[in-house]
């Protein structure tokens, strides 16, 4: 257990200030050609929802299989050598640098006055229309992204980092994967990613809500409203997002930063109308976009405090 909580520890160092080699090959673009390559087998004909299944036990039972071998192989050849393999591999699997980066990609051309460019960056990490957002909704574009990959990206992989490992990290970054590449409510998609949809939506139920009462209780407030006010909003706001989880994280920022997310989208001319989080208190700038950072590192140091001691606990008991 001990060397458990080490390699985690690691793991979240690793991630907040190396991330991941630009040259070396991520392991999520080997889970995505797995994926691709079986929905193009499995994705035709009838019974859909079954075959949708079938990928997601093949998938999640490869990821979870592969990394406990290696996890294995690595503490046979001696407790430091694994940790230090298993510390890594739940750095890969953990994305605070990359969401960062992506997040300054669009805030560097936005604060600089070329929206063109931050229209274009925003498009890489979001599905919605951008070409004719304002400042605001270019913010708000990449604010909803932080704030929902805070949980998706960082805390909901650590969380089953602690429970299983690298193993458990590796498990769960199948299943969300399989959610962004195959669970769509459409045609080609809705019964195929019916199962990893909702596999998706288990493995984040409990992280996605620890990680937004976590917003609202340790990162820095920019609301004037009372935490009591500040947590009723949340929880009634959350529940009105079409995701079971991600309006725990949108809800959470939107109220500790003193802003409205939610609104208007487009997606390929389509209009979609989410829910609003929060109340508009000052309205959407640049600078909430550093916030929305800043928000992801506190939760993330929160996060891996919490487990630790939990960690520390169960070491003593037992």
């Amino acid at each position: 257990m001990l060397a458990h909580l080490i390699a985690c520890t690691l793991g979240v160092v690793l991630d907040r200030f190396i991330g991941d080699p630009p040259k070396m090959p991520h392991p999520v673009r080997w889970i995505g050609n797995l994926i691709q390559w079986l929905t193009i087998h499995l994705n035709k004909g009838k019974f859909r929802k079954l075959k949708g299944l079938l990928l997601v036990m093949i998938v999640v039972g490869i990821s979870t299989v592969v990394s406990y071998a290696i996890v294995i192989a690595a503490y046979t050849v001696g407790t430091i050598f694994g940790i230090l393999v298993e510390g890594i591999m739940i750095a890969v699997a953990l994305a605070q640098k990359s969401l960062q980066q992506a997040a300054m990609d669009v805030y560097t051309p936005l604060v600089g006055g070329d929206l063109k460019e931050a229209r274009v960056k925003l498009s890489w990490i979001v599905g919605r229309d951008t070409e004719k957002l304002s400042v605001p909704e270019v913010t708000r574009g990449v604010v909803e992204t932080v704030s929902e990959n805070t949980s998706d990206g960082v805390t909901a992989p650590l969380f089953w980092a602690f429970l299983f490992g690298a193993t458990g990290a590796w498990m769960y970054k199948a299943v969300n994967t399989l959610d962004s590449m195959v669970a769509y409510k459409n045609e080609e998609y809705g019964d195929f990613g019916y199962v990893a949809a909702h596999t998706d939506d288990v493995f984040n139920y409990i992280p996605s809500r620890i990680t937004g009462f976590l917003m609202l209780i340790g990162t820095k407030k920019e609301s004037l409203h009372s935490f009591l006010y500040r947590f009723k909003g949340w929880l009634r706001d959350a529940k009105q997002h079409p995701s079971p989880n991600s309006g725990f994280l949108e809800a959470a920022t939107a109220y500790q930063l003193g802003i409205q997310l939610g609104g208007t989208n487009r997606y390929k001319g389509i209009i979609s109308e989410r829910a609003k989080m929060g109340e508009p208190e000052t309205e959407l700038a640049p600078k909430h976009i550093k916030l929305a950072i800043e928000q992801m590192h506190t939760v993330t140091t929160w996060f891996w405090l919490i487990g630790v001691v939990i960690g520390g606990i169960y070491i003593v008991i037992t």
